[in-house]
């Protein structure tokens, strides 16, 4: 028995969700893009367990390929815009961290500020 038409609509399917998570990236939608995220996870899942029990024929596999591969371009798109989030957040992380050593060394000061005083050998 085929499943070929299913294999169609499931590859269908991800490629929709492929694209939204990818519009998410585009836009910043961190939030949105971690709960869309979830159901994308689940349809790869799917389509993993229902290829191994089934392997598509070679003529299913290369209509397929074109679909997949606009998926994988997705998916390696958003996994960059991922990194530059992750790195954006990693620099705002060490800002935060440097801000925080200034401001507790300032408060060690004990809250004076020191000014430097003239020299009476130099006048």
């Amino acid at each position: 028995m085929s499943h070929a038409p299913q294999l169609y609509t499931l590859y269908q399917q991800l490629l929709e969700q492929s694209q939204l998570l990818l519009r998410l990236a585009r836009q910043g939608l961190w939030d949105d893009l971690i709960i869309c995220e979830t159901d994308y996870v689940n349809a790869v899942h799917l389509l993993a367990r229902l290829t191994q029990e089934n392997e598509p024929s070679v003529q299913v596999q290369e209509q397929l390929r074109p679909t997949l591969r606009i998926i994988l371009d997705n998916e390696a798109e958003v996994k960059d815009l991922l990194q530059a989030r992750m790195n954006e957040l990693a620099k705002l992380v060490g800002q935060s961290s440097i801000q925080k050593t200034v401001l507790s060394t300032y408060s060690n000061q004990g809250g004076h500020v020191l000014v430097p005083q003239s020299n009476p050998e130099i006048n």
